[in-house]
């Protein structure tokens, strides 16, 4: 999981999200791939066993090996992307994952093969560090259509990665190294030919920034309850495929299907569940489902059937949790989102990395339940470690439209809503008119003076800066600077059309719905006389992964809600009489 800001030019319609210039489509491609790199090898790892007569525990190391120094990297990564550019991290990273992926499958011995899968997790580590960023910037299909193709990517990824490494791991347990090698070679060709060079950020990021951010509490809390739910998922995925007794094709269907539920309910449930109950309560009970579905897993680790049928369902789970504990993450860290990732890639890589040699240790003593069970407790354990953030979680959730992050010592330090302009005078029930960064943004805040000025109310204009999840990503839609120049360009416009205008900067984590709620809070609480927005240019497929932005506002802003089209300037006569005599 990496968090970064998106360079793009914010002011590109949206349109269908396939219709992409061919830099996209490159680091789609190059996307797809690299999210195979955890499931391709699963099928392989009993063929890696029992053909190069090494133990559970030995083969186990390519985990370790590729995870430990994926959290190393992950401290890097960031002050080497904002030094030496988006585009040339990327094309690093592919190179390093070409030449390792290559020398692994030329290994002989499983030591050859460990040490090239941590070139590996280097090489993606800075691939990853800057993939969603370079897609965002060089979509023409809008920041909802670049999303849209990155989920694509993703889901494609991590279904099909051990559905490929089954296929070719039937033929050879070198096949699945092979194959990523060539694919990541066309990758590398592509994005070397059709990416353009991206500004670097104004600002190179420290090396040693990441570490300093651990002393905050909240990022602390939630690094230490990755690491335990890391501990344990990866104790499923790297010894799971032992009792589970079959061959590498079927092993590679099984983790497909495991793969799909990933997939899926990171993108298109979490975001729902989370809406309806908060953060902290999915965590809390999908930690549950985890515990008890390893716990089933080690009781009846001796029936295949069990095994099996248990790992696929816990993909659903898995995919909540990676989604929800990003945006753990993003709401309470106090530092800038890349900072805050980097810190919190670190630690919990660690602890992925750790348990699968762990368990091999344990399962060469003790036998192969024992770190099933262990890994059943290192969940249970998640929950206890999140519930002594539980407040600061709270406060984090309520403080996107209250103004606040907590830091370390739950002090109010990070203002999520930022001020332009003289606030409205008390007692007056303000328009509040929220636009993003979307073409017609001018338009709309137009067509609202002209409700505001003729129902002689003041108007507040509210920027929209949304911080999206995907997965284990995050990516802020519009770099700070930007939004608040946009904004006060918006009241002063608004200003010399004879209205009394301010600006306000709101952020929010999550998906399109979650910035709904967040603004319908926000309306409450300044006891708004009108909401108006602009009309939603997004099509199906962008509202079925991202949610309905305008449905959720209807559902929870407490006064009218008025939808404004381009054109809508020449209804503001029409809608100030009907709205003047609501007060």
């Amino acid at each position: 999981m990496t968090a970064q800001t998106s360079t793009a030019p914010h002011h590109a319609p949206a349109g269908s999200p396939f219709r992409q210039p061919r830099a996209v489509w490159a680091v789609a491609f190059a996307c797809v791939v690299s999210f195979m790199g955890i499931g391709l090898v699963d099928p392989i790892l009993p063929a890696l066993s029992e053909q190069l007569r090494a133990t559970p525990s030995q083969v186990s190391l390519l985990f370790t090996s590729y995870l430990v120094v994926t959290a190393v990297a992950m401290i890097f990564v960031g002050a080497v992307s904002s030094r030496i550019g988006p585009k040339r991290t990327l094309v690093v990273g592919l190179a390093i994952i070409v030449v390792f992926a290559a020398l692994a499958g030329l290994s002989n011995g499983i030591a050859g093969i460990v040490g090239f899968r941590a070139g590996w997790g280097l090489g993606n580590a800075l691939f990853i560090a800057t993939s969603l960023a370079v897609i965002v910037a060089s979509a023409t299909g809008g920041f909802a259509g670049a999303i849209i193709l990155y989920e694509t990517a993703l889901g494609l990824g991590i279904a099909v990665g051990p559905l490929l490494g089954g296929e070719l791991g039937s033929i050879s347990w070198r096949g699945p190294f092979f194959g990523v090698a060539a694919l990541m070679t066309i990758s590398l060709i592509a994005t070397a030919l059709f990416v353009p060079s991206l500004p670097k950020p104004a600002h190179p990021t420290s090396v040693l920034a990441p570490l300093e951010a651990l002393r905050h509490r909240g990022l602390m809390i939630m690094a230490l309850t990755a690491v335990l739910y890391n501990w344990g998922f990866f104790t499923m995925l790297g010894y799971a495929p032992y009792p589970m007794k079959l061959d590498a094709h079927r092993l590679g269907l099984v983790f497909f299907g495991w793969g799909l539920l990933v997939a899926i309910f990171s993108v298109l449930v979490a975001p729902r569940l989370q809406g309806r109950f908060g953060t902290a309560r999915v965590l809390y009970a999908n930690l549950a489902a985890l515990g008890v579905a390893m716990a089933v897993i080690a009781a009846r680790v001796e029936d295949p059937t069990v095994v099996i049928v248990t790992v696929i369902i816990t993909g659903a789970f898995i995919g909540i949790n990676n989604t929800l504990t990003t945006q753990a993450v993003m709401l309470v860290s106090p530092v800038e989102r890349p900072i805050a990732s980097s810190a919190y890639g670190f630690v919990r890589f660690i602890g992925g990395g750790l348990a699968p040699f762990a368990a091999g240790k344990l399962a060469d003593r003790f036998g192969l339940s024992v770190p099933f069970y262990l890994g059943a407790a290192a969940f249970i354990a998640a929950i206890a470690v999140l519930a002594t953030g539980h407040r600061l979680l709270g406060k984090a959730e309520a403080g996107l439209v209250e103004g606040t992050t907590p830091d370390a010592d739950d002090t109010p330090v990070a203002p999520h809503l930022q001020l332009v302009g003289a606030p409205a005078p008390a007692g007056r029930r303000p328009v509040v008119v929220a636009v993003g960064a979307a073409p017609d943004a001018d338009v709309v805040v137009r067509a609202a003076a002209g409700i505001a000025r003729r129902t002689g109310a003041p108007l507040e204009v509210v920027r929209l800066r949304e911080t999206a999840v995907v997965e284990e990503l995050a990516i802020d839609v519009e770099p700070q600077d930007t939004a608040l120049a946009a904004l006060t360009g918006h009241v002063e416009n608004a200003r010399r059309l004879g209205v009394g205008a301010s600006g306000l900067l709101l952020h929010s984590v999550g998906d399109h719905a979650a910035a709904a709620r967040a603004l319908a809070r926000h309306a409450d609480d300044e006891h708004a006389r009108v909401v108006a927005i602009g009309s939603s240019p997004r099509r199906r497929a962008a509202l079925l992964t991202e949610g309905s932005f305008t449905a959720t506002l209807a559902r929870e802003v407490p006064c009218t809600l008025v939808l404004l089209h381009a054109e809508s300037e020449l209804e503001a006569d029409d809608l100030a009489g009907p709205l003047a005599a609501q007060g």
